[in-house]
């Protein structure tokens, strides 16, 4: 169990842009809807995670997350 700190930039250009040197193919998807938590499966290059996340703490600045790393193919499935 851990918390996420919730992190937010504001944007001014993109001259980021030009550190920028990997990609990474991401492919997700979401298995509910409830409202208390989120649960996502996460291919990212030839890992897959599934992840659960809590509500965030009334500042909006953490939540409780769990995540584990799961065989690419059940994440496929």
């Amino acid at each position: 169990m851990s918390l996420e700190i919730e992190r937010k930039f504001l944007v001014k250009n993109d001259h980021f842009k030009r550190d920028s040197h990997q990609k990474k193919y991401i492919k997700q998807g979401y298995l509910n809807t409830n409202q208390n938590r989120t649960v996502r499966i996460r291919i990212a290059n030839e890992k897959a995670f599934i992840t659960i996340k809590g509500i965030s703490n009334r500042t909006g600045t953490t939540r409780f997350e769990w995540e584990k790393e799961i065989q690419k193919s059940e994440a496929e499935a």
